[in-house]
């Protein structure tokens, strides 16, 4: 960290779309807060089985809220989230955990890429309603992000790797450790300790907390 900057964890699942917002908004502080801002790939539903979490959806009442929350908090932060009727239903058929493990893999071999390929496979799913769930359509992606088509078979490859399975679940224990359970979960490290805030409308408290 570059001298008296207060890190920041991002600790994400490109499944949650609350996850995107704090994403985005977090890419914009960076340039005005003396923030160093790490992005953590992690998998919401090892967090949610570990925590005996239910998505929100599942109680009606709040689902109906959500999705006019979505479309408020969409606007809001000009993030082009798309909320259709079935989106839930959607995220329950949904397994990111292939998604989440491939870009666990570019993360550990090629983290510049890291930013643009989480970005769009937040566009493929919350903007365009595609899967994201099939190694085709992971593979189109990454290609979408700039990957290169070898850079992109090898990091496939490495889903079913004990490492790249590894580092996913380690960061998830890691969420998990500083009391997460939902994403997004964000940590700032300040003043000897760290900070937990959870969801993506917590960001002026965080900015009051260290000092922004």
């Amino acid at each position: 960290a570059r001298m008296g900057r207060t890190v920041v964890e991002l600790f994400y699942d490109v499944i949650s779309p609350y996850s995107w917002l704090a994403f985005e908004a977090l890419c914009r502080y960076r340039h005005i807060w003396n923030i160093d801002l790490r992005f953590r790939p992690a998998f919401l539903g090892g967090i949610m089985q570990q925590t005996g979490n239910k998505p929100p959806a599942m109680l009606p009442k709040r689902g109906e809220y959500m999705l006019k929350d979505m479309k408020r908090m969409a606007k809001y932060y000009q993030v082009p989230v798309r909320i259709y009727p079935d989106c839930f239903q959607q995220i329950l058929k949904t397994s990111s955990l292939t998604a989440m493990r491939f870009i666990t893999a570019i993360d550990m071999t090629n983290p510049q890429y890291l930013e643009p390929l989480s970005r769009e496979f937040w566009m493929r799913f919350w903007s365009q309603n595609e899967d994201i769930s099939q190694p085709e359509n992971i593979l189109a992606i990454a290609r979408q992000a700039g990957l290169s088509a070898e850079l992109s078979q090898k990091a496939l490859e490495m889903t079913s790797s004990p490492p790249v399975k590894d580092r996913l679940k380690d960061t998830t224990t890691e969420a998990l450790k500083y009391g997460a359970f939902g994403m997004p979960a964000v940590v700032a490290h300040y003043d000897g300790k760290p900070h937990l805030f959870f969801g993506s409308d917590r960001l002026e408290l965080l900015g009051s907390v260290i000092g922004e």
